[in-house]
């Protein structure tokens, strides 16, 4: 399989919004409830914890199988990075959702599952230290995506994954912005399980 089919194949499984299908189920589109994100905490948050966890498994799912595919097709590192970040860029910029699409940590977690195990399992523990400290998803999602760059710099694995690990980082930052903002003025919700249709936070 050559190198752009890899990267299409990526795009197409990080494309598959399923926050937004599973969440249906519950009768709930995620797009216009909580915060508006399709991700995992928002889907959980307003569709109840089992379609959040499905939502977290399948997004992290959607980066890993391309990566692997790329993997076990061609045994070149680069290119299963290529495909685990095409992946991640469709699920950031699904095309199914005019590009609107979620914040990408669930996938970016799949991605480097694949990359570097030992380093996409550093950045876990940051994320879950910091989250049981606080309980602050956004913050906890970013502590991890910094995270992430330094652990597989620390384990050593191949430069690819360090890079796309870097680009991942860099994303999630920007696609937290507003969560940004709302710490600042003290307005960020702890997570918290419950049904919440409310319109988009802003």
């Amino acid at each position: 399989m050559s190198a752009g089919l890899l990267v299409l194949f990526g795009y197409t499984c990080g494309s598959i919004p399923f926050g937004v299908l599973l969440a249906r189920r519950a009768a709930v589109d995620v797009r216009h409830a909580g915060s508006g994100n399709i991700g995992a905490a928002n889907v959980a948050r307003t569709a109840g914890a089992a379609l959040g966890v499905a939502t977290l498994v399948a997004d992290a799912l959607k980066g890993a199988v391309p990566a692997l595919v790329a993997q076990a097709l061609t045994g070149d590192p680069t290119l299963a990075a290529g495909a685990g970040l095409a992946a991640f860029v469709g699920h950031v910029f699904p095309i199914a959702l005019g590009f609107a699409g979620g914040k990408g940590v669930a996938t970016a977690l799949g991605v480097l599952a694949v990359l570097c195990p030992l380093g996409a399992a550093g950045a876990v523990g940051v994320f879950a230290l910091v989250f049981a400290l606080g309980r602050w998803v956004s913050v906890a999602s970013l502590a991890g995506a910094v995270a992430a760059p330094i652990s597989i710099a620390a384990v050593g694995c191949a430069h690819a994954a360090l890079e796309a690990s870097i680009a991942m980082a860099v994303v999630i930052l920007l696609r937290h912005r507003d969560n940004l903002r709302r710490l600042r003025a003290g307005a960020e919700p702890r997570f918290a399980l419950h049904k919440n249709r409310a319109a988009p936070e802003k």
